[in-house]
């Protein structure tokens, strides 16, 4: 099972880390320890004092394939969860700044948390889904689908052009604005 996550797909988002809007999907992996799922308990990790949560759409994988036509792309996906790509904010600025690659800001142990699946009708991947996380009962982000710089459908093309894709794989599809510690 491979995690695939997606960066700067909402450009809301991308305004409030003062990034460049990309011409394709960023693509980036979490390894299968980063996984954290049924309400199991998140701990903060020890290493940073900035860790930031990212609301997000996840797609779980259906069937296998590889360079997957955008066409056929829904047919790769059967259900989609809520989830939290949890960020060490500080270390990802620093291995940034330094031109190191950041997994260890963003590919550490249980920093890829998810819900419950929901499985999706034919009909339900055409239609916009809405989502939102709460921090102590106040809502901290809200997104749509529709505001997505990059549709699921691409996402999965585009990720399969280099990626092969395996049932139980996840897509992470990028966070909206309100980013936050």
């Amino acid at each position: 099972m491979k995690i695939f996550c997606i960066g700067r797909n909402y450009v809301e988002h991308i305004s409030e880390l003062q990034n460049e809007i990309p011409q394709a999907p960023v693509v980036f992996m979490k390894p299968h320890t980063a996984l954290l799922t049924d309400n199991k308990p998140f701990y903060y990790p020890n290493f940073t004092k900035d860790l930031h949560y990212e609301c997000e759409l996840v797609l779980r994988i259906c069937k296998n394939g590889k360079s997957v036509l955008p066409k056929f792309a829904h047919t790769y996906y059967d259900a989609v969860t809520v989830g939290i790509d949890f960020t060490a904010r500080d270390l990802q600025e620093y291995q940034i700044s330094k031109g190191l690659p950041w997994e260890i800001a963003k590919a550490f142990d249980h920093s890829a948390v998810i819900g419950k699946w929901q499985t999706l009708s034919e009909e339900e991947k055409n239609k916009e889904i809405t989502f939102s996380l709460r921090k102590n009962n106040i809502e901290v982000q809200h997104g749509n689908s529709e505001n997505m710089m990059h549709t699921f459908d691409k996402i999965i093309s585009y990720i399969s052009t280099y990626f092969s894709l395996n049932m139980g794989d996840i897509i992470f599809t990028g966070t909206p604005k309100g980013v936050a510690a």
